[in-house]
């Protein structure tokens, strides 16, 4: 039996026949074949090469645009949020380095260059990044974009709650109450409460609503403050994704100040996905959009903004409508809801689809244009 050895020595030279092989990951190699049928480099490469120095210049060679960009889709397709997880992942792995070109005698990007190139490059060009890849999506036959999802969700920002100023005195937190102690007679301009004074004061006095009007964070003065879904007021941010029911393909990916409600930034939303869809060269129109229950009132907005006239707001699927029976009966309301009988038409089954995609267990409301 052979043993692990536990101390091992590095071997001074190794010959390349003797490196690591690995086959790849078969999708990441279909997709590497894509993306270089499309010209994907030559795109990318061109596209940001105002935003980098001469090279006759000298210094340290960059980081070429194509293998950034292939970073965020490894980080995307794993499930991975943040730039040190990516950097390590495609370290570590034999693949994801075939994927990104990085031959094995040459280390990958680590997450300091990563920030260094995402705030050289503008939003405008990974806009520009964005729409390619919906094109090249679009020839491939995975861009329907008729019937389209809407849905946000809260990002925590990485600003703490400790560091938030008052915005007419700029006052902190420990600053402002102890003027309040002050101003109640609890304490003297002079004297200093300990720490435990301030929060046995917090604890009792009413009236303790932070509001974005009156706080904000000097350390990230776009983050907002809110309520996440776990129940924690935090510094965050509003994440609203248009998602293609047909396809699951993402449409639109904006990002809003976390105290901006559903119906506020919905039609905004919806008019950057039929933009997107636009410069992919798609002739399909958004003609149905599946949103949250709640935007009834913004219904014109949008049909302004998609070119349709009026919206029917459906009721939304029981949250435990789950079983064959449950779902049968619930679409029949919809169809009810929608004034059909008997048979359904197509546009109808093309809303039950949608409806059984997004709203079961989860409580939605359709909306869908009148043509």
């Amino acid at each position: 039996m052979r043993r692990r050895g536990r101390e091992q020595q590095a071997e001074l030279f190794v010959t390349a026949d003797r490196l690591p092989k690995s086959e790849g990951h078969v999708f990441y190699r279909k997709l590497n074949g894509l993306l270089g049928e499309a010209g994907f480099d030559t795109f990318v490469e061109g596209l940001c090469e105002p935003c980098y120095a001469d090279p006759s210049r000298g210094g340290r060679p960059s980081v070429p645009p194509g293998v950034y960009f292939r970073m965020l889709v490894v980080g995307y397709f794993e499930g991975i949020g943040s730039q040190r997880g990516i950097a390590w992942r495609c370290a570590d792995s034999l693949s994801l380095r075939g994927f990104l070109g990085v031959p094995l005698t040459e280390s990958t990007p680590d997450h300091s260059s990563l920030t260094r190139i995402r705030d050289r490059l503008s939003i405008e060009i990974h806009t520009r990044v964005f729409q390619f890849v919906l094109a090249l999506a679009k020839e491939q036959g995975l861009l329907k974009g008729k019937t389209v999802a809407v849905d946000s969700t809260t990002l925590e920002a990485d600003a703490a709650m400790k560091s938030i100023v008052r915005r007419d005195s700029g006052e902190d937190w420990k600053e402002y109450l102890r003027r309040l102690m002050q101003e109640e007679g609890l304490s003297e301009e002079d004297d200093e409460p300990s720490d435990e004074d301030l929060r046995r004061f917090d604890k009792q006095r009413k009236n303790k609503r932070v509001s974005n009007e009156e706080w904000f964070s000097p350390t990230d003065p776009d983050a907002r403050i809110a309520k996440l879904k776990d129940g924690r007021t935090h510094l965050a941010y509003k994440a609203e994704h248009v998602v293609d029911i047909d396809t699951e393909l993402i449409l639109a990916a904006e990002v809003y100040h976390a105290d901006h409600s559903d119906q506020q930034t919905l039609a905004d939303s919806v008019m950057e996905a039929v933009e997107n869809t636009k410069q992919a060269k798609s002739d399909q129109e958004i003609e149905e959009v599946v949103a949250d229950k709640g935007h009834s009132q913004k219904t014109q907005a949008l049909g302004r903004a998609v070119g349709v006239g009026q919206f029917t707001q459906l009721p939304h699927l029981h949250p435990g409508a789950e079983t064959t029976g449950q779902v049968a009966a619930e679409r029949e309301a919809l169809r009810a809801a929608a004034g059909g009988e008997g048979q359904p038409s197509k546009n109808e089954d093309r809303q039950e689809q949608a409806a059984a995609a997004i709203a079961i267990g989860a409580g939605r409301t359709i909306v869908r244009p009148r043509l």
